[in-house]
This record gives structure tokens, sequence and C-alpha cells, in this order.
């Protein structure tokens, strides 16, 4: 028999189902959330690097390529064409003025040597024979004249005879003139021997002046080989350290190679390298930022050169603290032209997120939260970018890398 069911007992089942299905329909709801979250692309926060919006000044540079070089370096030449015969002192080492540094072969140089002072001696016997015959030549000519003119007043009596002979008959017209043209003819034989005489005089005095001069040249070429000889000894010529030897035993070096660079270390100069797409923006004055492991120092551009080779500019960098410790010969660093400068505008460390357009997308973090948002940009550095809308001083964002979230337009972040 059919019992019926009261009221309380049917709300208590109807209750249990409705209370059995909202608990599914939570379980379930809260799968799909946090399946969802779980979902969700987020990024570490260890993993990213962040600045933050500031206000301040953003310098813009012109990114050049700075060589240190020293203030002051002097080359040794090579004295004469000979070989490397010893290397007494290496690169790096500090000298005094005069110290030894090498050593090259003093034959062939004392060969030269020889050769000169034998051609010396040579020339100098020459002047002592030019001499003798000058002498001799000269008195030869000297009694020739003086025979000449004995000759004159032989040929003067025989027409004064002549012509008294005439006058008395005991002559011929014939024979005073033959005695007339006898007169004429030696006294133009001694005008020529006088005229001979002297123009001996002044040449072979013209000659002996040549070998002179001749044995001074000589003279000078044996002092500078004597030179060059004690010069085989290559000396330091002043204090310094030596930057560069050559220190190849036996090589062969031509007359004017160089040896050895002797440098002062106490000052260092700058020379900056950039590309030639700068060259208009380079002007002498600019301000100058060089930037080493340790140290950043400032300078300005002193000379522009005017050349330019491979797409390149060079130009000249005075720097404050030139004797700064950390420079040092041929090192090499980043050097920052400033070439305009931003007063107390909106700015934000430099990085990669950062990829030269004026404006671009970069995630700013809201909260846990990081969006995607469009930013204006202006100048920029090494340092820092210059934010010219999108952004409020005080907001924070991610300057690393975002390749990965390229298509994201957000994501979370995990602690």
């Amino acid at each position: 028999m059919d019992r019926k069911i009261d009221q309380a007992t049917i709300g208590k089942k109807r209750n249990g189902r409705i209370f059995r299905w909202l608990l599914i329909a939570l379980i379930t709801a809260g799968g799909i959330y946090f399946g969802l979250r779980l979902l969700r692309p987020s990024a570490d926060e260890d993993t990213l690097r962040f600045a933050t919006v500031e206000k301040g000044d953003v310098a813009n540079t012109i990114n050049s390529t700075a060589l240190v070089l020293p203030a002051f370096e002097e080359q040794v030449n090579a004295p004469v064409s000979t070989t490397i015969d010893e290397v007494l002192l290496t690169t790096g080492t500090e000298v005094k003025a005069g110290d030894v540094l090498l050593k090259l072969d003093r034959d062939y140089v004392g060969l030269q040597l020889d050769g000169r002072r034998d051609q010396l001696s040579l020339k100098e016997n020459n002047i002592g024979l030019l001499q003798l015959e000058y002498q001799r030549d000269l008195k030869e000519l000297g009694y020739n004249a003086e025979i000449k003119k004995l000759e004159l007043a032989a040929a003067e009596a025989r027409l004064g005879d002549a012509q008294r002979l005439l006058k008395i008959g005991g002559a011929t017209a014939e024979e005073v003139e033959a005695a007339e043209l006898a007169v004429k003819i030696t006294k133009l034989e001694a005008d020529k021997l006088d005229n001979q005489l002297s123009y001996s005089r002044n040449s072979l005095a013209g000659r002996e002046r040549r070998l002179q001069l001749e044995v001074g040249m000589e003279e000078k070429e044996v002092q500078q080989l004597s030179r060059k000889l004690r010069e085989t000894e290559v000396r330091a010529p002043r204090a310094g350290v030596i930057t560069w030897v050559n220190e190849n035993l036996g090589q062969r070096v031509e007359e004017g190679a160089p040896l050895a660079r002797i440098a002062n270390l106490g000052r260092y100069k700058i020379e900056g390298t950039c590309s030639d797409r700068y060259a208009e923006q380079l002007a002498i004055g600019l301000p100058v930022e060089l930037r080493l492991a340790r140290a950043k120092l400032t300078g300005v551009i002193t000379d522009i050169l005017p050349e330019v080779t491979g797409n390149t500019i060079k130009f000249r960098v005075e720097i404050e603290d030139s004797s700064n410790e950390n420079l040092r010969p041929n090192l090499r660093a980043e050097l920052y032209v400033i070439a305009s400068n931003q007063k107390d505008v909106l700015r934000v460390r430099n990085g990669p997120a950062f990829r030269g357009g004026k404006m671009q997308s970069i995630f700013v973090v809201r909260g846990n939260e990081v969006i995607r948002t469009q930013v204006g940009t202006g100048l920029r550095n090494g340092d820092y970018v210059e934010i010219t809308s999108g952004l409020v001083a005080g907001d924070k964002i991610v300057i690393s890398d975002m390749e990965d979230f390229e298509r994201m337009n957000s994501f979370q972040l995990k602690e």
C-alpha cells in the first residue's frame, strides 16, 4: 500500500539537488577560471629589465670610436741601411735619455767611412799636386813672358838700327818695314803671353777652389758617416716608455725605417672615428664623453680631419683629465659626441625594447599586468630615450627585448 510523502521530505530532496547543481557549476566555473589563468601568457619578473619614466635631460649623441694615444710619441729611425744586430730593451721598458735601445751592424757603415776617408785623402793630395802644377805653369809662363819682352826689345833695337841706316843709305825701306813688322809680331806675342799668364793665374786659382770645395764636401761626408757609425748604437732621444721596438734580429732595415717609438705616458690624446654621415653635425668645440671600463672622461673636439677614408671621418679630442690612470696607449673605447641637448623632458633608460622608430609599441606595467602601449620617442643616446607621448613620469616599462611577446597585447608578471 503506497504511502504519501510529506512536503518536508520533498523540499529536502529538491534542495539537495539544487545544491549539487550549484556545487557542480561552481567547480566548473572555477576550473574554467583557473584553466584560463594557467593558459594566459605570463613572464617571470626576474627575467625582464624594467625602467621608470622620469624628468631629466637627454643629449643627442653621435656614437663614435676613440683611440687613446700618447700626447707625445717620438719615432727613432735607422741612421743607415744595415741589419739589426742586438735588441737591448723591449716594449714597455721605461728609459732615460741616452739609454741604448738596440745595436745595428757596424761593418757596412765602417766600410763606407773608410772609402770616404780614402777619397778625402786623394782629393787633399790632388790639391797638393795642383799647387805644384800651378807654381810650375806660372813660372813657365812668367819666363816666357820675360823672354818675349827681351825679344821685343831686340826687335825694337833692330828697327831703330834699320831706320838710322835708311837715313844714311845703308838700308832699304823694305828692311825697315820688315823690322817694324817683327816688332809688331813680337809685341802681340808678348801681349798674348801676358794675357795667358793672367788667365792661368785666375783659372788655376778656380781649380784649386773647386778642389777645396770637394775636399770640404768629403770632410762633411766623413763627419756624417762617423756620426752614423756612432748611431749604430740606437739611443733613446728622451725619457719615456718604449711603446714599440723592432725585435727582428738580422732583419735588414733601410735608412729612415722606424726602429722604435718612445712615448711620454704622463699625458694622452684622443683620436675619434665616426661614420661620414655625421660629418655635417661635427663641429670644433662640441663636448664629448669618453667611456672607459672604470671611468667617464669629458672633453671637446679640437680638430676635424678633412679626409674621409672608408666612409669614416676622423677628429681629435682634448680631454680634461689627460693623465687619468685608466688611460692606456692604443686603448679603444666608446666616445659620444654631444651634438645637442634637451632639458627637463620625460626620459627613460635606453634598452633593446627601443628599436629606433618615432612611434613604437612598449609594454607598460600596470600592477601585475603588462600592457602594450603606443609610445612616441624623440632624442636618444646610449643612456636615455626621450618620451614625447604615451607615458607619464612614474610609469614603469619593460626595456628588455620583447621579441617573444611580439603578437601579444598583454601578459602577466610572475614573481
